[in-house]
C-alpha cells in the first residue's frame, strides 16, 4: 500500500512559515511520498513570478533575534524556501496548486505564477485529492 498524500494548506506569505513548508514538502518527498500544497492568500501572493525571491518578512514572533537567526542561515547557505521546493518537485510525487479563490480575490492571473505552481483548483478539489491522507495548515 503506498503512502498517502499530505496536503498542506499554505496560507502565509512570510519566508519562515514557507520555509517550515519547503523542508516539511521536501522531507516526505524524499521518503516518497505524494506531496500536494495549496496556495491560498499571502502564500500565493508570495509565488508570483516577480516577487518569489523577494523577502516576504517573518512572522511577528519571529522578533529580532528571529530575524538574526533567518540572516545567519542565509549568510551560511541555506537555500531559500522555493530554491527547497524546486528540489523537492525533482524527487517527484510533489504538486502545487493554487486556490481559484484567492486568485480571483488577489487578482492573479495563471500566467503570472511562477513555473513552480501546477496550475489553479478549487477547495472542492482539493479536498477531493486529500482523500485520507493528513491535511497540515501553515
Amino acid at each position: 500500500m503506498s503512502d498517502p498524500t499530505l496536503s498542506i494548506v499554505c496560507f502565509s506569505g512570510t519566508d519562515d512559515r514557507l520555509q517550515a513548508v519547503a523542508v516539511l514538502t521536501a522531507g516526505a518527498a524524499a521518503l516518497g511520498r505524494p506531496v500536494h500544497l495549496f496556495l491560498q492568500y499571502w502564500a500565493l501572493d508570495a509565488f508570483r513570478k516577480d516577487r518569489i525571491d523577494a523577502d516576504h518578512g517573518l512572522a511577528p514572533e519571529a522578533g529580532a533575534a528571529g530575524r538574526e537567526a533567518v540572516d545567519a542561515l542565509r549568510a551560511a547557505g541555506q537555500a531559500s524556501w522555493a530554491e527547497t521546493l524546486r528540489q523537492a518537485k525533482e524527487l517527484g510525487g510533489v504538486e502545487i496548486q493554487a486556490c481559484s479563490l484567492s486568485m480571483d480575490l488577489l487578482r492573479i492571473t495563471e500566467a503570472e505564477l511562477d513555473p513552480l505552481v501546477d496550475g489553479v483548483e478549487g477547495v472542492t478539489s482539493f479536498y477531493l485529492a486529500a482523500g485520507e491522507g493528513q491535511i497540515l495548515f501553515i
